[in-house]
């Protein structure tokens, strides 16, 4: 088997089996994290206490700790909204087939 889906506290991580996490585990950063619907409000306390951070480092001119939670931020918010995105979503209307015109004709 070459991936494994990896069970973790948000969702589910789609890793290929054997390989490192480039993130070091910030799977909130990971577009392969597939975020979990039951734990979005995980994800919003995440969101908010990087944000907290986020003000915290300003404060204390940590300026090479605000790009990477900034990072994190952005991850966080992408799946969040892939939550809300997938929650809102109802059928997609294809439309009807038309038939093609007859080209060997």
């Amino acid at each position: 088997m070459s991936w494994v889906w990896r069970n973790i506290s948000v969702g589910t991580c789609a890793r290929a089996y054997g390989t490192a996490c480039i993130h070091e585990h910030a799977c909130v950063r990971c577009s392969l994290l597939r975020p979990d619907p039951a734990q979005r409000g995980r994800l919003v306390e995440i969101r908010d206490n990087l944000l907290d951070r986020i003000a915290e480092a300003e404060r204390e001119g940590w300026l090479g700790e605000i790009e990477g939670l900034r990072v994190s931020l952005a991850g966080a918010e992408s799946k969040i909204g892939q939550i809300d995105s997938a929650a809102s979503g109802g059928p997609v209307l294809l439309g009807l087939p038309t038939p093609r015109a007859d080209r060997h004709g």
